[in-house]
C-alpha cells in the first residue's frame, strides 16, 4: 500500500494564501479531492494524510469534512493554537474525530528562532501524548538547533520533520543542515518525511542528482523504519509533476529491500498516524 503522508487542500483565497507568490502563480487556484483522486489513480497511490496550510480551526474543520467524504483521505494533521490557555479544551473537542491524527504549526514563518522552546508552546505540546496525537515539525534549517532542544524535552511524543527541514538545495547548503539532522535523528521518537524537496531547488532548472546527498543523509540518519514518503501536492506542482516529485523518492530507495521500500512508501505512515 502506498500512502502519501503529506498533501494539502484549499479553496484559494488571495489574502489567506498570500504566501503563494508570483513564482508560484500556477497554484493560485483551488485544489480539492476530486483532482487529487485522479492524480492518485494515475500514480497508484492508495491514500493520503491531509495537512493544514492555514492556521485556523476553520481549516482543521474543513480538512476533517473532506476526509469524512473521501475514503482515500485517511487522516488529517490540523492546526490548533497550542499556545492558548484553553488548548486542552480544543484537544478534547477533537478527540472523538477518528480522522484527526495530529497537529502542526507553521513554525518556519515565525520570526522567533526559538519559538518551539517558549513555555506557552511547550505547554501545548506536553498535552499531545495524553490524547495520542502526533506533531509535524515544519522548520527551516536555521531553526534546527531549536528543534534539537525541543525534541529532547518530549522523548515519548511522536514527532515527524516535514520536508527534510527544507534545506536550501538551490544554494547547495548542506553541512550545517546535515550535522543537526543527524543529531536530531538520534532521538528515536522523531521521524522524517521525504517530501517538499523539489521546491527547495531551482523551480525551473533542477536535476535529480542535486537531491541525492540530502536523501542519502536522511536514509542513513533515520533509517527506513522512520521515514515516510510525501508529495507536498499541490505545492510540488510549482516545480514538477506529481510523478516527477514522487520519482525522486522511489529512485533514491530503489536499492533497498522490498520491505524497506514498503515501509517508506506506506506502512510507516500507517503506523505513525494510526491510519
Amino acid at each position: 500500500m502506498i500512502i502519501d503522508s503529506h498533501q494539502h487542500f484549499w479553496n484559494y483565497d488571495a489574502e489567506r494564501h498570500a504566501w503563494i507568490d508570483d513564482e508560484m502563480a500556477n497554484i493560485r487556484r483551488s485544489f480539492l479531492p476530486e483532482e487529487l483522486k485522479k492524480t492518485y489513480a494515475e500514480n497508484n497511490i492508495d491514500g493520503c494524510v491531509a495537512v493544514q496550510a492555514d492556521q485556523t480551526l476553520e481549516e482543521t474543520d474543513f480538512l476533517l469534512d473532506l476526509a469524512s467524504g473521501n475514503d482515500f483521505v485517511k487522516g488529517v494533521v490540523g492546526w490548533v493554537d497550542l499556545r492558548s490557555i484553553s488548548v486542552e479544551e480544543d484537544l478534547e473537542k477533537y478527540q472523538g474525530n477518528p480522522f484527526l491524527k495530529g497537529w502542526r504549526h507553521i513554525v518556519q514563518g515565525e520570526q522567533d528562532h526559538n519559538f518551539l522552546l517558549r513555555p506557552n508552546f511547550t505547554n501545548g505540546i506536553s498535552l499531545l501524548e495524553k490524547y495520542g496525537y502526533t506533531y509535524d515539525i515544519l522548520v527551516f534549517p536555521h531553526q534546527l538547533g531549536a528543534v534539537l532542544e525541543f525534541v529532547k524535552q518530549f522523548p515519548n511524543q511522536k514527532f515527524v520533520i516535514d520536508h527534510i527541514a527544507k534545506p536550501y538545495i538551490k544554494d547547495g547548503y548542506y553541512d550545517g543542515w546535515a550535522v543537526l539532522m543527524q543529531k536530531i535523528a538520534e532521538h528515536e521518537n522523531v521521524h522524517c518525511k521525504l517530501s517538499g524537496m523539489v521546491t527547495e531547488a531551482d523551480y525551473k532548472n533542477w536535476e535529480a542528482d542535486q537531491f541525492t546527498r540530502y536523501i542519502n543523509l536522511v536514509l542513513e540518519a533515520f533509517g527506513p523504519k522512520r521515514i515516510m514518503y510525501g508529495s507536498d501536492w499541490p505545492v510540488c506542482l510549482v516545480a514538477a509533476s506529481y510523478q516527477q516529485a514522487m520519482q525522486l523518492t522511489t529512485d533514491a530507495i530503489s536499492g533497498l529491500s522490498e520491505n524497506e521500500r514498503n515501509q517508506i512508501m506506506g506502512t510507516n505512515a500507517l503506523a505513525f498516524y494510526n491510519l
